[in-house]
């Protein structure tokens, strides 16, 4: 019998500016669940020069930090992101605790990310399989508990705009569930790494 799995939406939004001038200024994002209600949202801290800048020049390796936001306004996680040239990394907290960190690791032929909890030690890994370049599979151990997908929009708003849509399915158990901010970063960090910059549009799924 198959285990019961769990889905979110992660879509990337796009402001009219951004589109039209070709300038991002910083990343936002929508999530929602199975039934397509808007359950969040999440924005990289924007404005001023030195990060605009940052964005042009210094590319996925910049500082950074995202804030994921409920419905009511109430920051309910926030991301940070030193900066780096390689081997990029996010720490993500509630509020002043520190919740783990998404990191990506060296590989060969693949792209391989551990995930830390708040003791600094790996409790899963996220590897996208050589060739596989929307596909990443998240593993205890030996045994797949769930996927990260990107997916592409129609070939309209890939022309206009690379507003991308990202997602977990991961499987209904408690350790995951606990785990849950963690995966959410996850999501943010394959973003920030391995597709900023691409064109594609969409939604994606993170599980429920």
């Amino acid at each position: 019998m198959s285990q019961p799995r769990k889905r979110i939406l992660i879509r990337q939004a796009k402001e009219w500016g951004e589109i039209l001038v070709g300038i991002e200024t910083r990343n936002r994002y929508e999530l929602f669940d199975e039934g397509g209600r808007r359950i969040a949202h999440a924005a990289e801290e924007g404005g001023g020069v030195g990060r605009v800048l940052g964005r042009m020049f210094l590319g996925s390796s910049r500082k950074a930090t995202l804030h994921v936001l409920d419905e009511t306004g109430r920051t309910i996680l926030r991301g940070e992101k030193p900066f780096t040239w390689f081997f990029h990394r996010l720490e993500l907290h509630d509020g002043e605790r520190k919740l783990g960190a998404v990191q990506r690791r060296w590989s060969w032929f693949n792209r391989r990310f551990t995930v830390e909890n708040a003791r600094g030690e790996a409790v899963f890994e996220i590897v996208s399989p050589f060739l596989s370049f929307w596909t990443f599979r998240l593993r205890f151990g030996e045994r797949e508990v769930g996927v990260i997908r990107k997916q592409w929009g129609g070939v309209l708003r890939e022309l206009f705009t690379d507003a991308d849509a990202f997602g977990i399915e991961y499987e209904d158990l408690p350790d995951l569930e606990i785990l849950r901010p963690l995966l959410i970063g996850a999501v943010f960090l394959v973003d920030f790494t391995c597709f900023e910059g691409n064109q594609g549009g969409g939604a994606a799924v993170l599980g429920g």
